[in-house]
């Protein structure tokens, strides 16, 4: 199955709910995207017949190897793009929000030249 970058979306926003909370439940998703819980319900359902997540009889949701691969590469993206555009002078806002809008469409080989460059000018 390919992932959508909606999907890609989700991963990623119940890594970041769990990194911040240590567990995720679908109302916490529902309240990070501002997306009904009909909407996500339908997605998190997906996500487990798909291998991406399951969820226990408390309803915790957790990321299985294949969903969290997926949310790490996509948190990753997320990450540098925000600072290397911020370490160019975009204010912090608008660079979280272009990273958003481009960690989903950026080359492989545009990220790691981008990421290689941020690291370097950090040192």
């Amino acid at each position: 199955m390919q992932i959508r970058e909606s999907g890609e979306d989700y991963l990623e926003t119940i890594l970041m709910i769990q990194k911040r909370n240590g567990q995720v439940r679908s109302i916490d998703i529902c309240n990070e995207l501002g997306y009904s819980k009909p909407t996500i319900s339908v997605a998190m359902k997906n996500f487990r017949e798909n291998g991406y997540i399951t969820m226990d009889e408390d309803y915790l949701i957790t990321l299985t190897e294949k969903g969290r691969a997926i949310a790490e590469r996509v948190y990753e993206r997320h990450v540098v793009i925000a600072n290397f555009l911020s370490a160019i002078g975009v204010d912090e806002k608008t660079a979280l929000e272009d990273a958003c809008k481009i960690e989903h469409d950026l080359s492989e080989e545009t990220f790691r030249c981008m990421k290689e460059h941020y690291e370097a000018i950090k040192k």
